[in-house]
């Protein structure tokens, strides 16, 4: 069940110019928040200052996004591309389109869960089923969610409903509950809402019982202690993955209400607390970015952020978040009146004859297609290694396709749950596991191969690991890795 917390009444949507601040503020304080916690990621706060002191700027020579950017791009083009009427589809398409169909490229940087589903599409599974790996608890959708807040300003609820869809393809669980928070505290924040009413957005989109809701109620609880306390109230001590949907996302919104929603604080805040620092810094930076407008983000900053590198997704190279956030503000107006819309429209099918009537992506009333010159192909980005793909199968084909498809190699037991590829989600050179028989109810594990990683230490299926504040005696589960 959704929570029922009382969310404040959120001001009125500006106008056009006040929206563009704003959406502008939310997809560069991503970029930056991103490049400035690049460094720090996957560091414990004590390594932290160890090694910097305490982070207040850049550290690295060439500052830039990371695949939290490219793929917060990503989900801003598709989305401009297709607006309300995005679907499952669509994206299962663009993630064709744009990444598994094509030369794989350097792809440095690329999280576990987005490994697991490349390996999915490029065996033949489609969405849903491609979402079922070992990292689908991850927070690689709640890092690509502030588009969708972006485009619904003001209404929590569809940020929430778009960023499930786009997440179908590569999350289950609590990796698509963290992206709906994000999506709607982001939504929040681009109408005006008060710190508080953004989290009481967030929390409201997802289950109450939720781990993703009790992360956030912990750290918004903790948040007027400092960052030390949120870190302590969120953290899972000694447990190796950094990349947990519920800790992430928690950490970000507890920087965001320590900093009470200014830029500089919360960005910061959430770089010092380590962990996966670019995405929780960058999902703290589209907040604030969102509440305080564009104007908030240090001009030095700002500065040093320019169009994406491609290292990790080719395709969206020479993409600038800011184009995006442009792009997204025009697609989110109303639509024209019925007339005005009969005057415009020769004009604009004039100029790109294509898109006719029998155009299934034809402009729909309260959107605004994506210009051509601004969709990936391969004529402006990397060489594909293979033609347009074949247009997503229908649902009734979807389903064919998905029904008992286990790869080579794979075992699964008759009746059980859907197979689970063994390989998505490893680290680069990790020791595969034996194939293991799984039965409902047996408790059997999976067997590491010796030389491999503990089997305490990972989360294995595709169900996230219980939170283990949820079930423990322990008055603060978290406490072991929180200091110093």
């Amino acid at each position: 069940m959704a929570s029922t917390a009382c969310i404040p009444p959120a001001p009125a949507t500006e106008d056009a110019v006040g929206l563009r601040d704003r959406a502008r503020g939310a997809l560069l304080g991503l970029a930056v928040g991103d490049a400035l916690g690049a460094p720090a990621e996957n560091m414990k706060p004590s390594e932290i200052r160890a090694r910097w002191g305490r982070i207040t700027g850049y550290v690295a020579d060439r500052p830039a996004g990371t695949d939290d950017t490219e793929y917060a791009i990503f989900s801003g083009l598709l989305l401009a591309r297709h607006g309300s009427a995005l679907t499952q589809a669509h994206v299962e398409a663009a993630w064709h389109e744009w990444i598994a169909d094509r030369e794989e490229g350097p792809f440095r940087g690329a999280g576990f869960s987005e490994r697991g589903t490349l390996e999915n599409l490029r065996r033949g599974l489609a969405a849903p089923i491609s979402a079922q790996h070992r990292h689908a608890w991850s927070d690689g959708l709640a890092m690509r969610a502030a588009p969708h807040g972006v485009f619904a300003a003001g209404r929590p609820a569809e940020a929430a409903r778009l960023a499930a869809i786009d997440g179908s393809v590569s999350h289950e669980g609590e990796g698509i509950y963290g992206g709906q928070a994000v999506a709607a505290g982001v939504a929040a924040a681009m109408a005006g809402a008060s710190t508080v009413a953004v989290v009481a957005s967030a929390l409201a989109v997802v289950p109450d019982d939720s781990w993703t809701a009790r992360c956030l109620r912990r750290a918004l609880t903790a948040a007027h202690r400092g960052e030390r306390a949120v870190r302590s109230a969120v953290v899972i001590g000694g447990y190796p993955w950094t990349d947990l949907a519920p800790e992430a996302v928690a950490l970000a919104f507890g920087a965001y209400a320590a900093a009470d929603g200014d830029f500089t604080d919360a960005v910061l805040t959430a770089v010092n607390m380590g962990r996966d620092a670019d995405t929780t810094a960058a999902v703290a930076g589209a907040l604030a970015g969102a509440t305080r407008g564009v104007h908030a983000i240090p001009a030095d900053w700002a500065g040093a952020i320019g169009p994406a590198r491609g290292s990790c997704l080719p395709t969206m190279a020479g993409h600038h978040v800011l184009e995006v956030a442009d792009l997204l503000t025009r697609a989110a107006r109303p639509a024209p009146p019925h007339s005005e819309r009969e005057q415009v429209a020769p004009e604009r099918f004039a100029r790109h004859p294509e898109r006719l009537s029998s155009d299934p992506d034809r402009v729909r009333p309260g959107t605004e297609a994506l210009p051509p010159s601004a969709v990936p192909t391969p004529s402006n980005t990397a060489t594909s290694t293979s033609t347009a793909p074949a247009p997503a199968p229908p649902d009734a084909e979807r389903a064919h396709r998905n029904a008992g498809r286990v790869p080579p190699g794979a075992t699964q037991v008759p009746g059980d749950a859907p197979w689970v590829p063994g390989a998505a989600g490893r680290a680069p050179g990790e020791v595969a596991e034996e194939p293991v028989r799984v039965t409902r109810g047996s408790g059997t594990a999976a067997r590491p191969v010796p030389g491999g990683p503990p089997a305490d230490t990972d989360p294995g299926g595709r169900r996230p690991p219980s939170d283990p504040a949820a079930h423990s005696s322990v008055p603060d589960a978290h406490a072991a890795e929180a200091g110093p």
